[in-house]
Protein backbone atom coordinates (compact mmCIF):
# COMPACT_ATOMS: atom_id res chain seq x y z
CA UNK A 1 0.00 0.00 0.00
CA UNK A 2 1.78 3.48 -0.68
CA UNK A 3 2.09 6.57 1.76
CA UNK A 4 -1.06 8.05 -0.11
CA UNK A 5 -3.41 5.19 0.02
CA UNK A 6 -2.31 4.52 4.05
CA UNK A 7 -3.38 8.50 4.58
CA UNK A 8 -6.50 8.57 2.13
CA UNK A 9 -7.21 5.44 4.57
CA UNK A 10 -6.81 6.96 7.84
CA UNK A 11 -8.83 10.26 6.95
CA UNK A 12 -11.63 8.03 5.77
CA UNK A 13 -11.87 6.62 8.82
CA UNK A 14 -11.33 10.02 10.76
CA UNK A 15 -14.52 10.75 8.54
CA UNK A 16 -16.38 7.97 9.78
CA UNK A 17 -15.87 8.82 13.65
CA UNK A 18 -16.55 12.17 12.89
CA UNK A 19 -19.75 11.42 11.37
CA UNK A 20 -21.30 9.03 14.04
CA UNK A 21 -20.48 12.13 16.39
CA UNK A 22 -22.29 14.24 14.35
CA UNK A 23 -25.66 11.65 14.11
CA UNK A 24 -25.14 11.16 17.63
CA UNK A 25 -25.10 14.86 18.80
CA UNK A 26 -27.80 15.81 16.04
CA UNK A 27 -30.35 12.79 17.70
CA UNK A 28 -29.36 14.35 20.80
CA UNK A 29 -30.45 17.69 20.30
CA UNK A 30 -33.47 16.36 18.54
CA UNK A 31 -34.17 14.62 21.87
CA UNK A 32 -34.04 17.67 23.33
CA UNK A 33 -36.30 19.62 20.88
CA UNK A 34 -38.78 17.16 21.92
CA UNK A 35 -38.73 17.53 25.55
CA UNK A 36 -39.31 21.15 24.79
CA UNK A 37 -42.49 20.57 23.36
CA UNK A 38 -43.48 18.44 25.94
CA UNK A 39 -42.66 21.11 28.79
CA UNK A 40 -44.60 23.74 26.72
CA UNK A 41 -47.77 20.94 26.27
CA UNK A 42 -47.68 20.06 30.28
CA UNK A 43 -47.84 24.10 30.68
CA UNK A 44 -50.28 24.69 28.46
CA UNK A 45 -52.63 21.94 28.47
CA UNK A 46 -55.78 23.50 26.83
CA UNK A 47 -54.16 26.01 24.48
CA UNK A 48 -53.27 25.63 20.74
CA UNK A 49 -49.04 25.94 21.64
CA UNK A 50 -47.05 27.29 19.48
CA UNK A 51 -43.65 25.35 18.90
CA UNK A 52 -41.88 27.36 16.08
CA UNK A 53 -40.51 30.51 17.64
CA UNK A 54 -39.54 32.84 15.44
CA UNK A 55 -37.11 35.03 17.53
CA UNK A 56 -35.57 31.82 18.91
CA UNK A 57 -34.82 30.74 15.56
CA UNK A 58 -33.11 33.54 14.48
CA UNK A 59 -30.77 34.04 17.81
CA UNK A 60 -29.74 30.46 17.02
CA UNK A 61 -29.22 31.49 13.47
CA UNK A 62 -27.43 34.42 14.42
CA UNK A 63 -24.90 32.78 17.18
CA UNK A 64 -24.00 30.44 14.44
CA UNK A 65 -22.93 33.00 12.06
CA UNK A 66 -20.63 34.45 14.63
CA UNK A 67 -18.97 31.58 16.30
CA UNK A 68 -18.28 29.74 12.81
CA UNK A 69 -15.01 28.48 13.16
CA UNK A 70 -14.70 27.23 9.21
CA UNK A 71 -13.72 26.55 6.41
CA UNK A 72 -17.59 26.49 5.73
CA UNK A 73 -19.14 29.71 5.28
CA UNK A 74 -21.06 31.37 7.85
CA UNK A 75 -24.11 31.21 5.37
CA UNK A 76 -23.68 27.64 4.73
CA UNK A 77 -23.22 26.93 8.14
CA UNK A 78 -26.60 28.26 9.13
CA UNK A 79 -28.27 26.78 6.61
CA UNK A 80 -27.24 23.74 7.51
CA UNK A 81 -28.73 24.19 11.13
CA UNK A 82 -31.75 25.47 9.28
CA UNK A 83 -32.52 22.27 7.92
CA UNK A 84 -31.59 20.23 11.55
CA UNK A 85 -33.85 23.07 13.87
CA UNK A 86 -36.29 22.14 10.55
CA UNK A 87 -36.54 18.41 11.18
CA UNK A 88 -36.28 18.77 14.86
CA UNK A 89 -39.39 20.85 15.01
CA UNK A 90 -41.28 18.82 12.48
CA UNK A 91 -40.82 15.53 15.07
CA UNK A 92 -43.76 17.15 17.20
CA UNK A 93 -45.87 18.44 15.00
CA UNK A 94 -44.87 19.25 10.86
CA UNK A 95 -45.80 23.33 10.21
CA UNK A 96 -48.17 24.05 7.32
CA UNK A 97 -46.59 26.80 5.48
CA UNK A 98 -48.73 28.31 2.60
CA UNK A 99 -47.18 30.14 -0.30
CA UNK A 100 -47.92 31.90 -3.70
CA UNK A 101 -48.40 28.86 -5.92
CA UNK A 102 -47.81 26.89 -8.03
CA UNK A 103 -45.04 24.43 -7.17
CA UNK A 104 -41.68 25.49 -8.40
CA UNK A 105 -42.46 29.61 -7.91
CA UNK A 106 -39.54 31.66 -6.25
CA UNK A 107 -42.13 32.09 -2.93
CA UNK A 108 -41.75 28.11 -2.35
CA UNK A 109 -38.09 28.78 -2.36
CA UNK A 110 -38.12 31.46 0.22
CA UNK A 111 -40.72 28.98 1.77
CA UNK A 112 -38.02 26.66 2.00
CA UNK A 113 -34.98 28.79 2.64
CA UNK A 114 -36.79 30.66 5.68
CA UNK A 115 -38.36 27.60 6.93
CA UNK A 116 -36.24 24.12 6.29
CA UNK A 117 -37.59 21.23 3.64
CA UNK A 118 -39.64 19.17 6.60
CA UNK A 119 -42.44 21.59 6.21
CA UNK A 120 -45.50 20.79 4.39
CA UNK A 121 -45.84 23.30 1.72
CA UNK A 122 -49.49 24.30 0.21
CA UNK A 123 -49.29 26.38 -2.73
CA UNK A 124 -52.01 28.76 -3.54
CA UNK A 125 -53.25 30.29 -6.43
CA UNK A 126 -53.51 34.32 -5.09
CA UNK A 127 -51.93 35.96 -2.47
CA UNK A 128 -55.09 36.78 -0.61
CA UNK A 129 -55.70 32.99 -0.50
CA UNK A 130 -52.33 33.17 1.39
CA UNK A 131 -53.77 34.92 3.84
CA UNK A 132 -57.50 33.25 4.71
CA UNK A 133 -55.31 30.05 4.68
CA UNK A 134 -53.45 31.48 7.52
CA UNK A 135 -56.31 33.33 9.04
CA UNK A 136 -58.70 30.24 9.36
CA UNK A 137 -55.18 28.53 10.72
CA UNK A 138 -55.45 25.85 8.15
CA UNK A 139 -51.86 27.12 7.44
CA UNK A 140 -49.58 27.75 10.28
CA UNK A 141 -47.74 30.08 8.80
CA UNK A 142 -47.79 32.34 4.66
CA UNK A 143 -45.12 33.31 2.54
CA UNK A 144 -45.56 36.39 0.13
CA UNK A 145 -43.81 38.62 -2.08
CA UNK A 146 -43.95 42.17 -0.84
CA UNK A 147 -40.75 43.79 -2.92
CA UNK A 148 -38.31 43.66 -5.46
CA UNK A 149 -35.51 45.77 -5.59
CA UNK A 150 -35.89 45.98 -9.68
CA UNK A 151 -39.64 46.34 -9.63
CA UNK A 152 -40.34 47.95 -6.58
CA UNK A 153 -43.54 46.79 -3.65
CA UNK A 154 -45.96 44.03 -4.12
CA UNK A 155 -48.85 46.31 -4.29
CA UNK A 156 -51.52 43.58 -3.87
CA UNK A 157 -49.69 42.60 -0.90
CA UNK A 158 -49.51 46.13 1.15
CA UNK A 159 -53.29 46.14 0.56
CA UNK A 160 -54.05 43.03 1.98
CA UNK A 161 -52.58 44.18 5.57
CA UNK A 162 -55.08 46.77 5.56
CA UNK A 163 -57.58 44.61 6.39
CA UNK A 164 -56.44 41.24 7.48
CA UNK A 165 -55.80 40.41 11.27
CA UNK A 166 -52.91 38.71 10.20
CA UNK A 167 -49.17 39.55 11.58
CA UNK A 168 -46.01 39.47 10.31
CA UNK A 169 -43.85 37.15 11.97
CA UNK A 170 -40.44 37.38 9.60
CA UNK A 171 -38.75 38.08 6.29
CA UNK A 172 -36.65 36.38 4.00
CA UNK A 173 -34.39 37.84 0.99
CA UNK A 174 -34.19 35.59 -2.14
CA UNK A 175 -31.50 36.36 -4.93
CA UNK A 176 -33.67 36.17 -8.51
CA UNK A 177 -31.80 34.27 -10.67
CA UNK A 178 -34.33 34.40 -14.20
CA UNK A 179 -32.76 31.60 -16.51
CA UNK A 180 -34.48 30.85 -20.12
CA UNK A 181 -35.36 27.17 -20.58
CA UNK A 182 -36.62 24.81 -22.95
CA UNK A 183 -37.58 21.13 -23.21
CA UNK A 184 -34.89 19.07 -24.42
CA UNK A 185 -37.45 17.06 -26.49
CA UNK A 186 -37.81 20.37 -28.36
CA UNK A 187 -34.64 21.85 -28.63
CA UNK A 188 -34.50 21.39 -32.25
CA UNK A 189 -37.73 23.67 -32.76
CA UNK A 190 -37.13 27.53 -33.47
CA UNK A 191 -38.21 29.58 -30.46
CA UNK A 192 -41.40 31.62 -31.79
CA UNK A 193 -42.90 32.82 -28.20
CA UNK A 194 -41.80 32.85 -24.26
CA UNK A 195 -43.59 32.34 -21.52
CA UNK A 196 -43.32 34.42 -17.54
CA UNK A 197 -44.70 35.86 -15.38
CA UNK A 198 -45.20 39.90 -16.01
CA UNK A 199 -42.47 40.92 -13.05
CA UNK A 200 -39.91 37.89 -14.61
CA UNK A 201 -40.62 39.95 -18.10
CA UNK A 202 -39.69 43.05 -16.58
CA UNK A 203 -36.63 42.34 -14.66
CA UNK A 204 -35.22 40.96 -17.68
CA UNK A 205 -36.12 43.10 -20.70
CA UNK A 206 -32.87 44.62 -21.90
CA UNK A 207 -31.73 41.11 -22.20
CA UNK A 208 -34.29 40.11 -24.25
CA UNK A 209 -34.48 43.32 -26.27
CA UNK A 210 -30.80 42.40 -27.32
CA UNK A 211 -31.25 38.60 -27.36
CA UNK A 212 -34.33 37.70 -28.40
CA UNK A 213 -35.74 41.06 -29.95
CA UNK A 214 -39.15 40.10 -31.73
CA UNK A 215 -39.98 36.88 -30.44
CA UNK A 216 -43.64 36.94 -28.88
CA UNK A 217 -44.06 37.18 -24.70
CA UNK A 218 -46.73 35.55 -23.45
CA UNK A 219 -47.67 36.34 -19.78
CA UNK A 220 -48.67 33.66 -17.10
CA UNK A 221 -49.68 33.75 -13.79
CA UNK A 222 -46.35 32.27 -12.33
CA UNK A 223 -43.18 31.34 -13.92
CA UNK A 224 -43.98 27.69 -12.72
CA UNK A 225 -46.44 27.74 -15.15
CA UNK A 226 -44.58 29.19 -17.78
CA UNK A 227 -42.18 26.23 -17.27
CA UNK A 228 -45.05 23.43 -17.59
CA UNK A 229 -46.06 25.34 -20.65
CA UNK A 230 -42.39 25.10 -22.20
CA UNK A 231 -41.91 21.38 -21.34
CA UNK A 232 -45.30 20.83 -22.93
CA UNK A 233 -45.16 23.21 -26.40
CA UNK A 234 -42.97 22.85 -29.29
CA UNK A 235 -40.99 26.36 -29.57
CA UNK A 236 -41.40 27.54 -26.88
CA UNK A 237 -39.24 28.40 -23.74
CA UNK A 238 -39.86 30.14 -20.40
CA UNK A 239 -38.17 32.57 -17.83
CA UNK A 240 -38.21 30.80 -14.61
CA UNK A 241 -35.80 29.74 -11.87
CA UNK A 242 -34.14 26.51 -10.78
CA UNK A 243 -36.57 25.01 -8.62
CA UNK A 244 -39.01 25.09 -12.15
CA UNK A 245 -36.37 23.97 -13.88
CA UNK A 246 -35.49 20.72 -12.20
CA UNK A 247 -39.62 20.52 -11.64
CA UNK A 248 -40.60 20.36 -15.23
CA UNK A 249 -36.78 19.22 -16.64
CA UNK A 250 -35.86 21.73 -18.58
CA UNK A 251 -32.76 22.77 -19.82
CA UNK A 252 -30.98 26.06 -19.27
CA UNK A 253 -30.30 27.90 -22.55
CA UNK A 254 -29.00 31.08 -21.13
CA UNK A 255 -28.97 31.73 -17.31
CA UNK A 256 -28.94 34.87 -15.46
CA UNK A 257 -30.68 36.77 -17.72
CA UNK A 258 -31.87 39.27 -15.17
CA UNK A 259 -30.81 42.86 -16.30
CA UNK A 260 -29.38 43.61 -12.78
CA UNK A 261 -27.11 41.39 -10.86
CA UNK A 262 -28.11 42.53 -7.43
CA UNK A 263 -31.79 41.37 -8.50
CA UNK A 264 -33.50 40.32 -5.44
CA UNK A 265 -37.13 39.65 -4.19
CA UNK A 266 -38.02 40.48 0.07
CA UNK A 267 -40.50 38.34 1.12
CA UNK A 268 -42.88 38.35 4.22
CA UNK A 269 -43.80 35.93 6.53
CA UNK A 270 -47.45 36.36 8.01
CA UNK A 271 -48.81 34.34 10.86
CA UNK A 272 -51.43 34.71 13.74
CA UNK A 273 -49.21 35.64 16.80
CA UNK A 274 -46.85 38.46 17.90
CA UNK A 275 -43.27 37.94 18.29
CA UNK A 276 -41.20 38.58 20.75
CA UNK A 277 -37.94 40.71 20.83
CA UNK A 278 -35.03 38.93 19.04
CA UNK A 279 -32.50 41.98 19.79
CA UNK A 280 -32.23 42.23 16.16
CA UNK A 281 -35.63 43.56 14.85
CA UNK A 282 -37.78 44.91 12.69
CA UNK A 283 -41.55 46.26 12.83
CA UNK A 284 -43.93 47.66 10.29
CA UNK A 285 -46.86 49.63 11.00
CA UNK A 286 -49.67 51.25 8.26
CA UNK A 287 -50.51 54.69 9.04
CA UNK A 288 -53.67 56.51 8.04
CA UNK A 289 -53.18 60.49 8.33
CA UNK A 290 -56.02 63.37 8.14
CA UNK A 291 -55.40 65.18 4.58
CA UNK A 292 -54.19 68.63 6.15
CA UNK A 293 -50.56 70.54 5.41
CA UNK A 294 -47.91 68.87 6.61
CA UNK A 295 -49.19 65.64 7.42
CA UNK A 296 -46.41 63.56 6.35
CA UNK A 297 -43.93 65.81 8.31
CA UNK A 298 -46.01 65.19 11.45
CA UNK A 299 -45.72 61.26 10.72
CA UNK A 300 -42.21 61.36 10.17
CA UNK A 301 -40.73 63.92 12.71
CA UNK A 302 -41.12 61.69 15.89
CA UNK A 303 -38.66 58.93 14.18
CA UNK A 304 -36.24 61.42 13.56
CA UNK A 305 -36.17 62.95 16.82
CA UNK A 306 -35.96 59.31 18.44
CA UNK A 307 -33.35 58.16 16.53
CA UNK A 308 -35.58 55.03 14.76
CA UNK A 309 -34.33 54.70 11.22
CA UNK A 310 -36.98 53.97 8.86
CA UNK A 311 -35.81 51.54 6.13
CA UNK A 312 -39.03 51.89 4.34
CA UNK A 313 -42.09 54.32 3.62
CA UNK A 314 -44.69 53.59 0.65
CA UNK A 315 -47.98 55.26 -0.16
CA UNK A 316 -51.57 52.96 -1.14
CA UNK A 317 -54.65 54.92 -1.89
CA UNK A 318 -57.08 54.28 1.29
CA UNK A 319 -60.09 52.22 0.61
CA UNK A 320 -62.14 54.66 2.62
CA UNK A 321 -62.37 57.51 0.97
CA UNK A 322 -61.12 59.53 -2.86
CA UNK A 323 -57.57 61.09 -2.48
CA UNK A 324 -56.82 59.71 0.94
CA UNK A 325 -53.87 57.38 1.68
CA UNK A 326 -52.20 55.38 3.97
CA UNK A 327 -48.98 54.93 4.70
CA UNK A 328 -46.70 51.74 5.00
CA UNK A 329 -43.94 51.74 7.31
CA UNK A 330 -40.87 49.78 8.04
CA UNK A 331 -38.36 50.68 10.56
CA UNK A 332 -35.87 49.46 12.90
CA UNK A 333 -36.43 48.35 15.95
CA UNK A 334 -39.34 46.50 17.97
CA UNK A 335 -42.50 47.57 19.15
CA UNK A 336 -41.56 46.73 22.74
CA UNK A 337 -38.33 49.44 22.96
CA UNK A 338 -38.79 52.11 24.99
CA UNK A 339 -37.95 54.30 22.12
CA UNK A 340 -40.56 52.78 19.66
CA UNK A 341 -43.41 53.07 22.15
CA UNK A 342 -42.68 56.75 22.68
CA UNK A 343 -42.98 57.47 18.86
CA UNK A 344 -45.77 55.21 17.91
CA UNK A 345 -47.92 57.30 20.79
CA UNK A 346 -47.05 60.53 19.40
CA UNK A 347 -47.81 58.72 15.81
CA UNK A 348 -51.37 57.84 17.34
CA UNK A 349 -52.00 60.93 18.52
CA UNK A 350 -51.97 62.74 14.93
CA UNK A 351 -53.41 59.58 12.46
CA UNK A 352 -56.62 58.47 12.04
CA UNK A 353 -55.44 54.96 12.61
CA UNK A 354 -52.06 53.39 13.04
CA UNK A 355 -52.26 49.59 12.63
CA UNK A 356 -49.16 47.68 13.92
CA UNK A 357 -48.39 45.10 11.19
CA UNK A 358 -45.97 43.50 13.40
CA UNK A 359 -42.25 43.24 14.90
CA UNK A 360 -40.42 40.46 13.65
CA UNK A 361 -36.24 39.52 13.29
CA UNK A 362 -34.41 40.77 10.89
CA UNK A 363 -33.77 38.27 8.18
CA UNK A 364 -30.72 36.12 8.95
CA UNK A 365 -30.03 34.14 5.37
Amino acid sequence: MTDEQTRLGQLREEIDSLDQRIMDLISARARCAQEVAHVKMDANPEQDVFFYRPEREAQVLRRIKEQNPGPLSSEEMARLFREIMSACLALEKPMHIAFLGPVGTFTQAAALKHFGHSVVSVPLPAIDAVFREVESGAAHYGVVPVENSTEGMINHTLDMFMSSPLKICGEVQLRIHHHLLVSPKHQDHEITRIYSHQQSFAQCRQWLDTHRYGIERVTVSSNAEAARRAAEEPGTAAIAGDMAAELYGLDVLANSIEDRPDNTTRFLIIGREDVQESGHDKSSILVSMRNKPGALYQLLEPFHRHGISLTRIETRPSPSGTWAYVFYIDFEGHMDDEQVKKVLAEVDDEAVELKRLGSYPIGVL
